[in-house]
């Protein structure tokens, strides 16, 4: 007998005791659980409990996209509702089956070696209710009670767990052409928000070199149209000569500088000279707030999820700065297979949110755009927690 068997005979008997309390609060808060929203909270809960006894990864199921009278015919509503009674009659059946087995441990572990303390009429009991009536069969019957209960634990409660595991999963686990339908739609709504995203972003572009450098570079031509004017007027009229020559050095010079903030907001050259780690290095050092990076092996990075992640980190440690009154934050950036991971953290005030303008509706743009997910954790008082998981090609 392996001390890991018996560490998974102590999780399932953890989880089986669970699953008797929850089957019988669904039982008694049945009536409420009917609502679609809490149903799927309930729901969310086992299924991500099921997946960690089991050891399997799963995607975040997708909150339902109907609302009112509709969410009661969404199939995800319809397959929650479904778990209501599943787990009602497996939860308490299998959790009174381990309740059973632990009861009866107790007697015989902790009273029946104490059989002489108890006055007759309270002497305890063996399993199936065998009285105790004399010592031979206090010291015989409780050490066979022991070994039989403990035999049964580490036989059967283990696999007991994870077959209602594996109920809960098939239960509430989409099927291949939900799980098609429910992509299609969220690719779909990328797209539209990617197309958006363009559209302002070409926008923005175009007003930065119309208002600023094609203003400048008008200029500068028209100084350079009056200076070679002057000059073919009067040739000796050389301190008039230089002003203009001077303003129109120092116009292209503005010019230079606004065109090349320009071409930054477009792919940043930091990481063409530097490389990812090195920009990120930078934008942590510039950052008003001490933070800590930590960049794990990256191997190589397609050319759009590099500049992702730069500006990610960059917005996200402009609000930390702006907005969230910390003292320290910090940046981890590490790959596992195909996924490229980004958590930005600090500990401040928290309370962050994309409805109040701080810069994380375009994170979740710009992570919508190469098809990965942003979430944020950040409850009122701190610590914020942002994770961005962006594929980037195996």
């Amino acid at each position: 007998m392996s001390v890991r068997r018996w560490v998974r005979v102590l999780r399932g008997l953890t989880y089986l005791l669970a699953a008797l309390v929850s089957g019988v609060a669904t039982v008694l808060a049945l009536p409420l659980l009917c609502l679609p929203g809490l149903a799927r909270r309930w729901a969310n809960a086992h299924r991500d409990r099921a997946a960690r006894l089991i050891g399997t990864p799963l995607a975040p199921r997708p909150a339902s996209r109907a609302a009112g009278r509709r969410a009661w015919a969404d199939p995800a509503t319809l397959r929650d509702l479904l778990w209501l009674p599943v787990h009602a009659i497996t939860g308490v059946a299998f959790g009174m089956f381990t309740l059973l087995c632990v009861g009866n441990l107790v007697p015989a572990t902790v009273a029946t070696p104490l059989w002489w303390a108890f006055a007759p009429a309270d002497r305890p009991r063996l399993f199936v209710d065998v009285p105790v009536p004399d010592w031979r069969t206090a010291l015989t019957l409780g050490p066979l009670q022991i070994v039989l209960l403990l035999t049964v634990a580490y036989l059967v409660l283990p696999p007991l767990a994870r077959a209602h595991a594996r109920i809960c999963l098939r239960v509430l686990s989409y099927s291949a052409a939900e799980q098609l339908a429910d992509r299609v739609a969220v690719l779909t709504r990328t797209r539209a928000d990617v197309l958006d995203a363009h559209g302002a972003e070409l926008r923005r572009i175009e007003r930065d070199l119309h208002d600023g450098t094609q203003a400048r570079l008008v200029a500068i031509a028209m100084r350079l149209a009056v200076a070679r004017g002057a000059l073919s007027d009067n040739p000796r009229n050389e301190q008039f000569l230089g002003e203009l020559l001077r303003d129109a050095h120092e116009g292209t010079e503005e010019a230079m500088a606004e065109l090349r903030e320009v071409i930054r907001t477009v792919y940043p050259p930091i990481l063409t000279d530097r490389g990812l780690t090195g920009a990120l290095t930078a934008v942590t050092a510039r950052c008003g707030v001490p933070t800590r990076l930590d960049v794990g092996n990256l191997e190589a990075v397609p050319a759009a999820v590099e500049a992702v992640v730069y500006f990610t980190v960059a917005e996200a440690l402009t609000n930390v700065t702006r907005h969230s009154r910390a003292t320290m934050a910090g940046v981890r950036v590490s790959r596992a297979a195909d996924r490229l991971s980004v958590v930005i953290t600090d500990n401040g005030a928290g309370g962050a949110d994309d409805r109040r303008g701080t810069g994380l509706a375009g994170i979740r743009r710009r992570v919508l755009a190469l098809d990965g997910t942003t979430d944020v954790d950040s409850p009122a008082g701190g610590p914020t927690t942002i994770t961005v998981k962006l594929p980037c090609g195996s």
